[in-house]
């Protein structure tokens, strides 16, 4: 058996933030990861205003694909949504591969002491008068004061203490991959709206485009790949991920926090999602050392921090649904 002051279960962005945000205050952390890299997500923008938390976890952006905005056909003529309403051209996002990011931000927290142990999934949560303890992988186990489970949808913790979910929408599939290109223009790339729902297509590198595709039905046969991209070669396997629209009723417990997917899902159209999963993690983190110093005030701390993931998953939602149902074919379950 270890013991830690925090047990991580989840190398993404929200498990790696909370993870190197624990370790910057002296905190002894492991992180449990069971995916060898590289590792791939649908989705692969990051908006300017990732650069300031990066920074603060001790991560630069280099070398990276840059762009002001993005295409938009959804609601009528196409439109150009840049990152700056006053057109600062330093408002710069980021388009890079999901498995580069999260490499760089295991790395960070590598370097700054966290025990990184790779196996292939904890078996069970370990509970001491309903407290949450720690994890069990086989015959290990990793003890802590808090256990931070930023499993995304696989959403172990959430499944091990049985916590019910708030469900906003059927279930929603993102279907996802790579193909090569250096000649596609402009116009077709961005986010276009189609009668299935929609698709998302993203330069990554001078020689490489990444798509998401959701259809807003699940049972009737639409395309897999966007038709524009046809064509070209395809990079590896057409993979999928479960983006349906949930919330855990419960975010934080005696003993635990979750984080990013584990939390909250919406699908990639919500946009921001690497930016919430590492706001998370930091907030859990900050939560976590909030407890430490104020034992007494444990319960006050996890209702603020439940609170803050409720308050913020709901303007979402709202948001997302005001966006479809400018959609020109909405779907029918808003």
């Amino acid at each position: 058996m270890s013991h830690f002051d925090v047990v991580v279960v989840g190398g993404g962005p929200a498990g790696c933030a909370a993870a190197i945000h624990c370790a910057q205050q002296g905190l002894r952390v492991v992180l449990l990861e069971k995916t060898s890299f590289p590792r791939h997500r649908p989705g692969e923008t990051l908006h300017p205003g990732v650069e300031p938390l990066l920074r603060q976890l001790g991560i630069t952006l280099q070398n990276y694909h840059r762009h002001t905005g993005h295409w938009i056909h959804w609601d009528g003529p196409p439109r150009f949504q840049a990152f700056s309403a006053s057109g600062d051209e330093q408002w710069r996002g980021f388009q890079i591969p999901r498995a580069l990011l999260d490499q760089q931000l295991l790395e960070q927290a590598r370097n700054l002491g966290v025990q990184i142990v790779h196996l292939r999934h904890p078996s069970r949560v370990l509970l001491e008068q309903g407290r949450v303890q720690g994890v069990q992988a086989q015959a290990a186990q990793w003890t802590g004061q808090f256990v931070v489970d930023a499993t995304g949808h696989h959403a172990w913790l959430q499944r091990q203490l049985k916590i019910p979910l708030r469900r906003f929408s059927p279930r929603l599939v993102a279907r996802y991959g790579y193909c090569e290109d250096s000649n596609l223009p402009d116009e077709k790339l961005g986010l276009f709206a189609h009668s299935d729902g929609w698709h998302w297509i993203a330069r990554i590198s001078p020689t490489c485009l990444h798509w998401t595709q959701l259809a807003f039905a699940q049972d009737v046969p639409h395309r897999l790949i966007p038709k524009a991209l046809e064509p070209l070669r395809m990079i590896g396997r057409i993979r999928g991920a479960d983006v349906s629209w949930r919330l855990c009723r419960t975010t934080a417990g005696s003993g635990y926090f979750l984080v990013g997917d584990a939390a909250a899902t919406l699908d990639p159209c919500a946009s921001h999602g690497v930016i919430k999963a590492l706001i998370s993690g930091m907030q859990a983190a900050s939560a976590i050392i909030d407890c430490r110093s104020w034992p007494a005030g444990e319960m006050t701390v996890q209702a603020a921090y439940q609170a803050w993931v409720k308050k913020t998953v709901e303007r979402d939602v709202l948001a997302l649904r005001r966006f479809y149902r400018a959609h020109p074919y909405p779907p029918g379950w808003l």
